[in-house]
């Protein structure tokens, strides 16, 4: 069959639909957001092929799975075994990082147990064991007639008379020993020795002459050497330097012994590799000074302090009162003035040092002399000694994660870290990016033994290195904590996985790949998909970048608009025919009908701009940046170029910290400039607005309260006595008990991912049947709950508070999902938008800055521009707007364009150009320029600002 082919699906939106999807090939499906798109791919194709793997099952495997529902459709034939890539598959867990998902770091630690050279820990001597075999060939490879004397380490460098040793190795036959360099004769009285002093001490255990026909007394010498000093033999032949074989992994100079060197040694998720300390994560949670003194300009009575509040009165401030006295001290000082003694004794205690304190009340006084308790060591100690998680939570806000102080941070033990190979130990090829660790693994020679036992390692290693380079995550290190990975990244590391088991016959189901990817990259990407169709896969990628799109052989435009108004097939074929559909708004846009527009003028911003100066966290090269007050920036550069560094962790939490007295801590940089410009600081990014299917578009955006006290003030409702708390599924009283208003019961899967099942009790509706008797308009909270947002709004008109927010939804291109939709089931782009809405719909002040993390995930072309027109309305009120984006519509309306580069990781960090997107579009060393270029007009003036 050379298709597969849909029949009937129906699926949440899906209008009944039926196609031909051809097999083996690249097909894209697209159309505006909430058009059904994930429904056909994942929801359809996807799940009716986990569902028939499942069924596949022997029937003793089935009974520890639920049985899974069968979408919703008439059937489906020609469908190979499915495999997803989405977007929501970031591990959370610290001990995930690239190297483990990819399987990378396992082939490492096989390469190094297999051809690492040891190394000792205490003293980094080469350990290299051998086998009593290989020890006659080493002897043997002498110069004929050489004398060699073999001597069994006996004492090395330890205080001793050893009389009885020495007594027991000579009734045992062994007549001389070589004491500190000098040899003795054993036999009658034992040397006298000095016990104070150090003594080294070998057996002679034979005298030969190198020549053939020696190697069976020379393997019994051996091996008589080997026991009496249990594992170590030393060859001195006469006139050459003495050489020390070790048959075990022992340090011949200081007599450190290795474990056994296997591939769990080099893994940091077992306790035979880990870090004892840190159990293998790297880091230690600790109180941090920074967070304890958020703000250094501010005294001990101003909180300064962040644990001791602002007017408080407790005993422990009292105890302070007298310690500032007793030291000299005031308490109204800002923090940076006090004496360093000061400051010390506050934030570590005063040691062994006691004082005299004395409290006062109104009616007595007491005196006492103690030790004053720090104020780290007692978070310490509290944190330890509670079981209170509140009281817990409430410390962790001066805590954070620092570096392991026994393995600073390598996760590894003492053993592990002192095995290299070509010099590096494993946890340094880790820390290097993908792209030089494939450099580094291209240059590594090894001789013909070697290569005998790691070949085909060192080939699937460089193999898997190629295809995460190819994916355009060659900037990411190995050990990089895979939490910390974006949708984007987390799916392009999967696929470079799924490349490298070259699997055939199977139907790859992708979510928007080219999210979070510079259009530099894209053609790499398209060529590793392109690749797994030509390896005889059917891949199907939703997706809106145009470049996909075109580079597909075929495609699926949904629509024709999103939510009710969509599920349809509006055109499908090649790209070519789908660019001539006359109603197809992909096809308009493809043949250049529409267009986001460029605006007419850009805006000069007012007043001083927000400036960054010395911006050096991670890959940041001491920059000086410019953020223009009053107008639409966009920061651009290349995929680990250093954006979400240099706006999230320097800009975001450095405002946070100065409006809001957050305690996260920025990045490293000197200093920030105009912030008296602005009043508050707003960052949107793409993480859920909640983490169980109980938080939804409702109750995030507050329309749920005014939604549930209009149903209690319903007849009925007042009729029976029922208050707002009766519509809410979060509390016991009107929801379904026998899922706790879920609507949804979980099921473990065991070896599959856990699913979720519609409640039996209530169908999914999440309320009993009391409650659902109550009716506003003829619907009950249930059916309200299920409207889309744009049936919601027409509904809800005459609720000012209800509708200005849900207005807000629909303009952000929402207006297709559910009030009751769960979180767990919004894409991120879904999620952002959301949280913009919930921001649009409050009162502005026109001097907020807004942060967001690329709005335009998930959005269709005519979807970018609503966005586009909402964002423009902000700034149009007085606002600034930065925004982390590589989508082009969106950097050639910008008024100004920052351009880190010009490559990822290590290669970036370099502020490539500032300006308008004219200027930038002239430098020729950006990548954003070359391709701006290609979509701005006619070249007009373009605008920058002089160098600082």
């Amino acid at each position: 069959m050379d298709a597969i082919s849909v029949r009937g699906a129906r699926e949440h939106n899906l209008k009944n639909i039926s196609l031909e999807i051809p097999r083996n090939r690249l097909v894209v499906i697209t159309g505006v957001s909430g058009s059904g798109k994930s429904s056909l791919a994942f929801d359809t194709l996807f799940a009716e092929g986990q569902r028939r793997y499942v069924e596949s099952l022997s029937s003793y495997a089935r009974q520890f799975l639920q049985q899974m529902e069968k979408p919703d459709v008439d059937s489906i034939d020609g469908l190979s075994p499915a495999i997803s890539i989405e977007q929501k598959s970031v591990s959370k867990n610290p001990r995930s990082t690239v190297g483990t998902v990819t399987e990378i770091h396992d082939y490492m630690r096989l390469l190094f147990a297999s051809i690492g050279v040891p190394h000792c820990p205490s003293c980094g001597q080469t350990i290299r064991p051998q086998t009593v075999q290989q020890m006659v060939d080493r002897v043997m490879e002498m110069p004929e007639s050489t004398r060699l004397v073999l001597y069994a380490p006996y004492v090395r460098g330890k205080k001793g008379e050893y009389k009885k040793q020495l007594g027991q190795m000579a009734r045992e036959g062994f007549m001389r020993a070589r004491i500190d360099g000098e040899v003795v004769e054993l036999a009658g009285e034992p040397p006298a020795l000095d016990k104070q002093k150090k003594h080294s001490i070998d057996i002679v255990i034979d005298r030969l002459v190198v020549k053939a026909g020696i190697e069976k007394r020379l393997a019994q010498s051996l091996e008589t050497a080997l026991k009496v000093s249990g594992g170590l033999v030393v060859l001195a032949p006469e006139g050459s330097a003495e050489e020390t074989l070790s048959q075990s992994y022992s340090c011949v100079d200081c007599g450190t012994s290795l474990t056994e060197i296997t591939p769990r040694l080099f893994s940091f998720n077992s306790p035979y590799g880990a870090c004892p300390t840190c159990t293998g994560l790297g880091t230690l949670m600790g109180v941090d000074e920074d967070k304890i003194v958020p703000d250094p300009e501010r005294s001990i009575n101003a909180g300064g302090v962040a644990p001791w509040p602002e007017g408080s009165k407790s005993w422990r401030m009292k105890i302070v009162d007298t310690l500032a006295k007793k030291m000299g001290f005031s308490l109204g000082t800002p923090w940076k003035k006090l004496p360093a003694e000061a400051r010390k004794v506050l934030l570590r205690g005063s040691g062994g040092e006691e004082i005299d304190f004395t409290l006062s009340g109104k009616k007595s006084s007491y005196s006492w002399k103690g030790k004053f308790e720090g104020v780290i060591p007692m978070l310490e100690r509290r944190y330890k000694e509670t079981d209170s998680t509140t009281i817990r939570a409430e410390i962790e806000k001066y805590m954070s994660v620092r570096p392991c102080p026994t393995c600073a941070g390598r996760r590894l033990r003492p053993e592990a870290l002192a095995v290299t190979m070509a010099g590096q130990p494993i946890d340094v090829l880790s820390r290097m990016s993908v792209e030089d660790l494939r450099a580094w693994m291209e240059k590594l020679a090894l001789d013909r033994r070697e290569t005998a036992i790691a070949e085909k390692v060192v080939q699937e290693i460089e193999d898997r290195l190629t295809f995460l380079d190819d994916v355009g995550v060659g900037y990411l290190t190995l050990d990089r904590s895979s939490a910390t990975l974006s949708g984007g990244e987390s799916q392009r590391i999967r696929l470079a996985t799924q490349i490298g088991s070259k699997l055939m016959g199977v139907l790859y189901v992708l979510d928007e790949p080219s999210i979070g990817l510079h259009q530099r990259d894209n053609a790499r990407l398209l060529a590793t998909l392109q690749g797994m169709r030509d390896l005889g896969n059917s891949v199907l990628v939703v997706e809106h970048d145009e470049e996909t799109i075109r580079a597909a052989d075929w495609v699926i435009d949904l629509g024709p608009g999103a939510g009710v108004h969509g599920g349809q097939i509006v055109a499908q074929g090649t790209p070519e025919q789908v660019s001539k559909a006359p109603c197809s708004l992909t096809g308009q846009y493809l043949r250049g009908e529409l267009e986001v527009p460029v605006p007419e003028s850009r805006r000069e911003g007012r007043g001083e701009p927000l400036v960054i100066e010395g911006a050096k966290q991670n890959n940041l090269r001491n920059l000086d940046v410019e953020f223009p007050i009053g107008t639409f920036t966009v920061v651009t550069g290349v995929s680990g170029s250093g954006k979400s560094t240099l706006v999230n962790d320097i800009l975001y939490k450095s405002l946070a910290r100065h409006f809001y007295r957050a305690t996260d801590k920025p990045g490293e940089h000197r200093r920030i400039l105009g912030l008296d410009q602005l009043d508050k600081v707003i960052a949107i990014d793409q993480s859920p607005i909640g983490r169980t299917p109980r938080s939804n578009p409702a109750t995030y955006t507050n329309v749920f309260n005014p939604i549930r006290n209009l149903m209690a003030m319903t007849p009925e409702a007042r009729m029976r006595g029922y208050q707002p708390g009766r519509f809410s599924f979060n509390v016991a009283g009107g929801r379904c008990e026998a899922c706790k208003g879920d609507g949804q019961i979980k099921i473990e899967m065991h070896f599959l991912p856990d699913i979720y099942v519609t409640c039996e009790v209530c169908g999914g509706k999440r309320y009993d049947r009391e409650t659902l008797a109550v009716r506003y308009k003829g619907m009950n909270i249930a059916e309200i709950l299920d409207l889309p947002v744009e049936q919601a709004y027409e509904l809800f008109k005459n609720l000012p508070a209800v509708e200005r927010v849900l207005e807000t939804l629909v303009e952000v291109g929402l207006g297709y999902i559910r009030l009751g939709q769960p979180a767990t089931t919004l894409s991120g782009g879904e999620a952002q938008r959301v949280k913009l809405s919930r921001e649009l719909c409050k009162r502005s002040t026109g001097r907020t800055l807004y942060l967001l993390d690329e709005p335009t995930t998930g959005l269709h072309f005519d979807d970018v521009g609503k966005l586009l027109k909402l964002l423009h309305r902000l700034v149009d009120l007085g606002n600034t707007v930065v925004v982390i984006e590589h989508n082009l519509d969106v950097i050639k309306t910008a008024d100004w364009v920052i351009d880190l580069g010009p490559e990822g990781g290590a290669g970036g960090g370099k502020l490539l150009a500032e300006g308008t997107p004219e200027y930038v579009a002239s430098i020729e060393e950006s990548y954003t320029g070359q391709y701006l270029k290609a979509v701005l007009p006619p070249p007009r003036k373009a605008k920058r600002r002089a160098a600082r």
